[in-house]
């Protein structure tokens, strides 16, 4: 398929349908289609009418458009929440000045301990007060961590964390509370619901090169070249079948 004659925009979905892309598994390039976060610094809307009760008056009720966000490299070390930077604009009163100046607008931080249940290891983690409260909502930092979806943790902490806790719980029996026989199935038990295969969750939160060379990993880069494998399969045909004919014992014999 060459890219040349399809425009650039197409040539990272048409890429995935050729050599080694082809070849992850189906799971993981489901979970490479694009989906969109949940709003958190608009609220979106539904596009209709509405009307007054008391008067009937109706009016037009247009879809709020998406506010674009800006999610700085540290993001990816901490969980926002969805949150990020926000740039837009400012008016000043002072005449002198331009009225209209340019802002940015960055989210509260700040430094929380959280304790993983499945791990039994507490984390110092860069939180917004909206990760707090999404938290408490989900009644606990690992059950946050596992429902929470890619797009909407947006975090390359958050992701290898989920990772590491799938794959606890996928083996389960030799690295979930080893020395707590007890305590290892309370906890299996409270968190099944998001046991997956160990072979699913090894890609979960992989990015594209990662999971790339994962794949040559598995594949055996180095693989021998073809004209190798068909001589020898030729070697070891004539060698079967000079081992299965028997001798023939050709004699001369003069001419009269």
């Amino acid at each position: 398929m060459p890219l040349h004659k399809y425009p650039p925009k197409m040539w990272e979905a048409l890429k995935l349908q050729r050599g080694v892309y082809a070849r992850l598994p189906q799971h993981y390039r489901d979970s490479l289609v694009p989906r969109d976060p949940t709003p958190v610094h608009y609220v979106p809307g539904e596009d209709g009418w509405k009307s007054c009760p008391r008067t009937g008056r109706r009016w037009r009720v247009q879809r709020n458009p998406a506010i674009p966000v800006h999610y700085p490299r540290e993001s990816q070390n901490g969980l926002w929440g969805g949150e990020g930077w926000l740039y837009g604009f400012t008016y000043s009163n002072n005449e002198k000045l331009s009225r209209k100046l340019r802002r940015l607008w960055k989210p509260q931080l700040f430094k929380r301990d959280l304790y993983s249940e499945i791990l039994d290891h507490t984390f110092s983690v860069t939180v917004t007060m909206r990760t707090l409260d999404l938290i408490d909502n989900a009644y606990g930092f690992d059950f946050y961590i596992l429902k929470t979806p890619k797009e909407d943790l947006n975090s390359k902490f958050g992701m290898e964390l989920k990772r590491t806790l799938l794959l606890r719980l996928a083996r389960k029996d030799t690295q979930l509370y080893p020395d707590d026989p007890v305590k290892r199935e309370f906890v299996y038990d409270k968190y099944k619901e998001f046991v997956v295969p160990e072979e699913e969750a090894e890609w979960v939160g992989l990015s594209l090169v990662e999971a790339v060379e994962k794949q040559r990993q598995i594949e055996k880069k180095d693989v021998e070249p073809l004209f190798k494998v068909y001589v020898r399969e030729l070697v070891e045909k004539v060698t079967a079948m000079q081992l299965q004919e028997p001798a023939v014992v050709v004699k001369n014999e003069r001419r009269s």
